[in-house]
């Protein structure tokens, strides 16, 4: 998405607190205090109370940010960031070493702006600030352009950074891996108390020697939010367990998630697809989604269904449910 677009409506009608918290990384309470201490608020306010953030508004507020994050105290960073000198006031102390958010910024290209708010609070690990942003977007934008447009160019941007700078970042990856898995449960668990269809359940898992369950767990997430029944089996499930897991539920799909061509398994793909279970003379078999960039080239076996993507392999998986519902075959790729 390219912020350029976004910026004539800013420039009119300006932005609210909520929106500028997410895009940099903060919480809108805090936004509220630095306003209220410190002056560093938006110039206008619509109506006389609801803030409304220009973009030179915030511009000063990233110069805060980014002087708060450096190690000076708030209210030299605040004197700076109004003045636009853009550095702190004579004998501000500046915290020594790597500092989180002190300009080692995550290399995320053209994102959304919510892009570098997360990757901001993800590496000043500030938790709540990352829990409170997550909520929100799935709130305003959905699940699907959550993950897609946000979670996932974050995770691989932070996962760029640990890698370029040896294991200096390997504590932003983890936390911010855990507050998505946080939030992509709180989707599923709040979608429980919905209705849900009347179909054989979809089997998630991840082939051996597979441990990246985060796209599995956003596919669970948008099952359940579909009301669609699933088994999520998780990292690294053993062929023989996931054998006995397609023998014993009849799954109307299994999807299996490899994130490399090492570890993507396809005589375990064949085998699946082969696998049949039900009474003797009615043996049924199951649909096979291959996910993750790992099945890249030819598929194990024809007939297996390559999903481009969380929206796409979600619609493919309603489409298989409703027909294991009314017992219709399966429209396969």
């Amino acid at each position: 998405m390219n912020e350029s677009a976004e910026r004539p409506a800013e420039a009119v009608h300006g932005v609210t607190t909520g929106a500028v918290a997410r895009r940099l990384g903060v919480a809108p309470t805090t936004l509220r205090s630095w306003d209220r201490r410190y002056g560093i608020g938006p110039a206008a306010r619509e109506d006389g109370r609801h803030r409304r953030w220009t973009p030179a508004d915030i511009a000063v507020l990233q110069e805060m940010c980014r002087l708060t994050a450096s190690g000076v105290p708030p209210a030299e960073a605040a004197r700076a960031a109004r003045t636009g000198s853009g550095a702190p006031a004579p004998d501000a102390p500046t915290a020594p070493g790597r500092q989180p958010g002190s300009g080692n910024g995550l290399p995320l290209g053209d994102v959304r702006q919510e892009c570098r708010g997360l990757g901001r609070a993800a590496v000043r690990l500030d938790s709540p600030t990352m829990d409170e942003m997550l909520g929100s977007l799935i709130t305003e934008y959905g699940l699907v352009t959550t993950w897609e447009e946000v979670m996932v160019p974050t995770l691989h941007a932070v996962g760029r950074k640990w890698e370029t700078s040896g294991d200096q970042y390997v504590e932003v990856e983890h936390l911010l891996s855990w507050h998505v898995s946080t939030a992509l449960r709180r989707v599923s668990i709040g979608a429980l108390s919905g209705p849900r269809a009347a179909a054989p359940p979809i089997l998630l898992a991840c082939v051996p020697g597979e441990q990246h369950t985060l796209p599995l767990e956003a596919l669970a997430a948008g099952l359940a939010e579909l009301g669609l029944p699933a088994r999520m089996f998780g990292a690294a499930v053993p062929p023989e367990a996931l054998t006995q897991a397609v023998r014993r539920i009849g799954p109307a799909a299994v999807v299996l998630w490899a994130q490399a061509r090492s570890t993507a398994h396809h005589a375990l793909a064949r085998h699946v697809a082969d696998t049949t279970w039900g009474v003797k003379g009615a043996r049924a078999r199951t649909a096979v989604l291959l996910a993750g960039p790992g099945w890249a080239g030819p598929a194990p076996a024809p007939g297996m269904l390559r999903p481009g993507g969380l929206r796409e392999a979600l619609a493919l998986l309603r489409g298989l449910c409703e027909a294991a519902a009314t017992g219709a075959a399966p429209q396969r790729c």
